[in-house]
């Protein structure tokens, strides 16, 4: 593997780790604020991963301010690591902005439907086993 490549991994490893570790000390954080009878922890971590990544996007990217490794770091890494529901959002996004309409709620529902069916379908195998 090249030396680039690997590089690559480490900065993207190093991003998925602090990533997570924020996601958790902020959905446990969000908790002293709101009563856990709803998931506020995983949307405030659901919505500001989105944002985040919007503003490494749509700020830094696009005005060519960071270097392929940061960008990785940030995106692939940190924001993968804190939700990859901040990918979705951004892939939902560019389908809209790009008037694919039918394929942005494809995507939408489907994440939606396959996730939940997949969190229900390993509670069913769960049960069996």
């Amino acid at each position: 593997m090249g030396k680039i490549i690997m590089l690559n991994y480490i900065f993207i490893s190093v991003g998925a780790a602090l990533g997570g570790a924020s996601r958790y000390w902020l959905s446990n954080a969000v908790y002293k604020f709101f009563p856990v009878t709803f998931p506020y922890g995983t949307l405030a971590v659901n919505v500001i991963g989105s944002f985040i990544l919007g503003l490494i996007i749509f700020v830094f990217d696009e005005k060519e301010l960071l270097n392929n490794h940061l960008k990785i770091f940030l995106t692939i890494g940190f924001c993968g690591g804190f939700t990859t529901f901040s990918t979705f959002s951004l892939e939902s996004f560019n389908l809209l902005r790009d008037s694919q309409y039918f394929l942005a709620a494809l995507n939408i529902f489907l994440n939606i439907l396959f996730c939940v069916a997949g969190i229900f379908l390993a509670y069913i195998v769960s049960k069996i086993i």
